[in-house]
């Protein structure tokens, strides 16, 4: 298993790391996607600046997939997965600050699992989509609800600036359908829950999407929110820890 950092070091130059078990950053050379080695440059987490741990061209996200947010919401389980795009303007990363837009009056959190894409893929099928992930992270699909609700469409809501921050880190080796996931608000638990309530699975997902769209190295799916979703407000702290991954810790601005 590996777990993947992407910083700026103390020498001002953007590099990616691997965590240890003392979480440190030992630098490595090379492409994460493809082929590294491990650098003898090891880096203290606080002595560098954390970054998004990738840039995705384009962001593919799943509307309603869990089932307690489906009984929460009071609404049917869907036949197909409901998709929609968050575009890259609105990616940051761990200790980033979410900006609350003067445009919305009601600003929602909501806790997913990330599914960074390795390889470029097109109408794969559901046994070949191991094969073709790299990895997992954590991801808050920041929405501005009441916007939502008014455009009847979530471009708008979805796709302000910073809101999707992403992060700490990439992790490898989990098992993306079988891990706990909670989020807190100022150190209150708000959202809590495993992913084994996904109503489309991993490889059911990233299939139906490839059958839509090419998913391109880098690309994140992310995988849609469990029940508990509610309100941030300017100067609150939000926190998405997922089993395996880390914590990945905003504030808003």
């Amino acid at each position: 298993m590996a777990k993947f950092v992407r910083f700026i070091n103390p020498e001002n130059q953007e590099r990616y790391g691997i965590v240890n078990k003392e979480g440190h950053f030992a630098e490595i050379e090379g492409d994460i996607f493809t082929a590294y080695k491990i650098t003898d440059k090891m880096r203290e987490p606080g002595a560098v600046k954390i970054l998004p741990p990738c840039m995705p061209g384009k962001i593919v996200a799943a509307g309603l997939n869990y089932r307690d947010h489906a009984r929460e919401m009071k609404m049917a389980i869907p036949e197909e997965p409901v998709l929609f795009i968050k575009t890259q303007n609105t990616v940051i990363g761990h200790l980033d600050q979410i900006i609350y837009p003067a445009m919305t009056e009601q600003l929602d959190y909501e806790a997913e699992l990330a599914i960074v894409i390795r390889n470029r893929i097109k109408d794969i099928d559901e046994d070949m989509v191991a094969n073709n992930i790299l990895g997992y992270t954590c991801l808050n699909d920041v929405t501005a609800r009441d916007l939502q609700k008014k455009d009847g469409q979530w471009t708008r809501a979805k796709c302000f600036d910073t809101f999707a921050p992403i992060g700490p880190y990439i992790t490898t080796d989990i098992n993306p359908d079988k891990v706990d996931i909670k989020l807190y608000l100022n150190d209150e638990l708000k959202q809590n829950s495993n992913t084994s309530n996904f109503i489309f699975k991993t490889r059911k997902l990233i299939s139906f999407i490839s059958r839509i769209m090419t998913l391109n190295r880098g690309d994140i799916v992310t995988t849609g929110t469990p029940a508990g979703i509610g309100t941030m407000q300017r100067g609150d702290s939000v926190v998405v820890e997922i089993e395996g991954i880390g914590r990945l810790v905003n504030t808003v601005k």
